[in-house]
C-alpha cells in the first residue's frame, strides 16, 4: 500500500494540533525527537491506548472525595488535598457549583513559592535562613541546620534543630531545637545558607512508667529504645526531642502515667500538673 493510500487529514485547530502534540510526546509517540500525532492516532486505532469517558462518576463518588479533601485540609495534609483536588478538576460531569468550591479549596492548599522552596531545602537536606513572626508579633530570624515538617492539631509545623538557642526550652538539651508554626513563616525570607545539615533533631533519653489499662494499650513509637513489663507495670526508654509533645500525650493518661528520669522532664510535667489542679482549685 502506497503513503498516499495510508493518508488521513485531520481539520483541527492549531490549538488541538498542538494539544495532540503534547500528548504523543508526554506518551512517547515521537518521530525521531519530535512528537508524531499519526502514531498516536494508530496507537488508539490499535487499542494500544484506550479513550474512556470523563463523564461518567457517580456523584456520590465525587462527593465522597470532595469531603475527603477537606477532611484532609483539617488534616493540615495539604499534599494530598492537592492530589484529590486536581483529580476531580479534570472531570468533565462535575457541577459548576462544586467546580468553583473545589478550585477556591485548592487555592487555600496551593503551595507559594516560599513553601515549595522550604520542601525544597528539606528534601535536599540543605540549611536554610528563614524569618517568622511569633504570636507577640515579635520577628525572628533562624539560621535551620535540619527540619521536618510534622502535623498537630490540625496545623503543619516546622520542627528544627537552629543554630540560635531557645531560651524558653523546657530543658538545656534541647536548647537547639524549635517547632515553628508554617503559617508564621515570612513569606519572601527563605534563602540558602552555608553550614553543615545535621543528622537529626538533640535528644535525651526519658524512662517513662504506664500502668493499667495505659500499659495494655500502649503503642510502640518510633523512638522507643526499650520496653520492659515489671510487676503489671510496663517501662519504656524513649529519644525526646520535644518535652512539650510527651506532655500532651501524657496528659491523656495522667493517672496511669509516670515520667520517671530525667528528674529536669519530670519535674516540668509536674509542675504542669500543679499548675492544672490550682486553676480546679
Amino acid at each position: 500500500m502506497t503513503r498516499q493510500g495510508r493518508a488521513i487529514t485531520l481539520s483541527i485547530s492549531e490549538e488541538d494540533k498542538a494539544s495532540l502534540q503534547a500528548i504523543a510526546a508526554e506518551l512517547g509517540y515521537t518521530w525521531g525527537n519530535n512528537p508524531n500525532i499519526s502514531k498516536l492516532v494508530e496507537a488508539i486505532a490499535k487499542r494500544e491506548l484506550l479513550i474512556a469517558s470523563n463523564n461518567n462518576w457517580p456523584q456520590d463518588l465525587i462527593e465522597s472525595l470532595c469531603k475527603a479533601i477537606a477532611c484532609l485540609q483539617d488534616r493540615g495534609d495539604s499534599q494530598n488535598a492537592q492530589v484529590i483536588s486536581n483529580l476531580l478538576l479534570e472531570r468533565n460531569d462535575l457541577k459548576i457549583s462544586l467546580r468553583r468550591e473545589i478550585e477556591r479549596l485548592l487555592d487555600t492548599t496551593k503551595k507559594s513559592n516560599w513553601r515549595k522552596l522550604l520542601d525544597e531545602f528539606i528534601d535536599e537536606e540543605r540549611p536554610f535562613q528563614l524569618s517568622y513572626q511569633d504570636a507577640a508579633q515579635r520577628i525572628w530570624t533562624f539560621n535551620i541546620q535540619y527540619a521536618e515538617i510534622v502535623h498537630r492539631d490540625r496545623r503543619e509545623y516546622l520542627q528544627c534543630w537552629c543554630k540560635e538557642i531557645n531560651k524558653e526550652a523546657e530543658l538545656i538539651e534541647l536548647k537547639h531545637n524549635w517547632v515553628l508554626s508554617l503559617d508564621r513563616i515570612g513569606e519572601a525570607f527563605v534563602s540558602s545558607i552555608k553550614a553543615k545539615w545535621k543528622p537529626g533533631l538533640d535528644c535525651i533519653e526519658a524512662e517513662l512508667e504506664f500502668h493499667g489499662a495505659s500499659a495494655l494499650s500502649y503503642e510502640d513509637s518510633d523512638t522507643d529504645t526499650l520496653k520492659k513489663w515489671r510487676n503489671q507495670s510496663l517501662r519504656v526508654i524513649r529519644k525526646i526531642s520535644d518535652p512539650l509533645s510527651l506532655y500532651r500525650e501524657l496528659l491523656l493518661c495522667a493517672e496511669d502515667a509516670v515520667i520517671l528520669t530525667p528528674t529536669d522532664l519530670r519535674d516540668g510535667f509536674l509542675i504542669k500538673l500543679q499548675k492544672l489542679s490550682d486553676r480546679y482549685n
